[in-house]
């Protein structure tokens, strides 16, 4: 018995955002709206995400020891994320400095923080809390040797989920742990450099024959691929009227991690976690945008033909027949 359903290791930011009427130029000052902080970072959004589904949910990350640390250990406790294995100082917190224009379209820059300071020493430490866990979840805003001491530490029937973002190359201990590798179309050529072809189905052949046991490629507006040693299968695309992209790619991820803890298929697991990436992108925000379970079986009973049944494994119930998301960049 696990005392978690998934542990996320990684990033916790807060994002600091200002809209502005276009993008200054180099050596130009121009006036923004009001600044807007919010908790983020891919490691602390997935942890939000799932524990807003009813996944028990623990975080290994590091903030600082300032007010920005503080507002991101708020945002996980009042998710009902166990914060226990969250590290405070050191550095101080990540900070993501985001500027959106009227179009939506945003320029990032990120100091890595209190995030470049989580150390492989510190998992090693929460050896107890990786023990405890059905499923580990990663992503690559955080160093990648520490992402290794997670492979090198998970406990044998853990599975591995990682979304490797920002992309670089792999080694070939990790890429063989992933069960799945979760990319886009970005990360995908990223990790494949000059192999990769034009296609998603040559992308996730690709991919497992680096080494993952299975490949989700999403696909934005056409939904997502899954593969595996038995095959391909093409999860479509929920039709919703996005409003706000960010953080979706997360809240598909946790929920996709999520879900394969409790023995769904791939398939079924993704065709869930488009539901929750659905509801995601209809509202402004990552963390406040996240659906609880409540709102995806809502979400899947207004499309036709969907039966949706709650979370279960794969000798109970399992999920209502799937899809992904339009405009969704995950």
């Amino acid at each position: 018995m696990y005392d978690y359903d998934l542990l996320v290791v990684g990033s916790a930011n807060a994002d600091l955002v200002i809209g502005v009427e276009r993008r200054p130029g180099a050596g130009e000052t121009v006036l923004g709206s009001d600044l807007a902080v919010h908790p983020g970072g891919k490691g602390a959004n997935q942890a939000v995400a799932a524990a807003r589904l009813g996944a028990r949910t623990a975080l290994l990350a590091r903030v600082g020891d300032d007010a920005h640390g503080r507002l991101l250990l708020d945002s996980q406790r009042d998710a009902g994320v166990d914060t226990a294995g969250v590290l405070v100082g050191g550095a101080p917190t990540g900070v993501a400095l985001i500027t959106v224009d009227p179009s939506g379209d945003n320029s990032i820059v990120v100091s890595p923080g209190a995030n470049a300071r989580l150390t492989p020493a510190d998992v090693r430490a929460a050896a107890a809390l990786l023990t405890a866990s059905q499923v580990v979840s990663a992503q690559l805003e955080i160093p990648l040797e520490t992402v290794v001491e997670v492979v090198r530490s998970l406990r044998p029937g853990t599975r591995f989920v990682l979304n490797p973002s920002p992309p670089r190359e792999l080694p070939e201990e990790v890429l063989a742990a992933c069960d799945p590798l979760i990319v886009n179309e970005h990360e995908a050529r990223v990790v494949l450099g000059a192999d990769a072809g034009p296609t998603p189905s040559q992308w996730a052949e690709a991919l497992l024959a680096l080494g993952p046991r299975s490949v989700v490629v999403t696909l934005g507006g056409d939904g997502a691929l899954v593969a595996d040693a038995t095959g391909e299968t093409h999860v479509p695309s929920v039709k919703v009227d996005a409003v706000d992209t960010t953080g979706a790619g997360d809240s598909f991820t946790a929920a996709l991690a999520w879900r394969l803890g409790l023995g769904e298929s791939l398939a079924e697991a993704a065709r869930y976690a488009a539901r929750v990436g659905a509801v995601a992108v209809t509202r402004e925000g990552a963390q406040a945008s996240f659906p609880t379970a409540s709102e995806v079986a809502t979400l899947c009973s207004a499309i036709p033909g969907d039966a949706p049944r709650p979370p279960g494994r794969k000798d109970g119930s399992g999920t209502a027949p799937g899809t992904s998301l339009r405009g969704e960049s995950q």
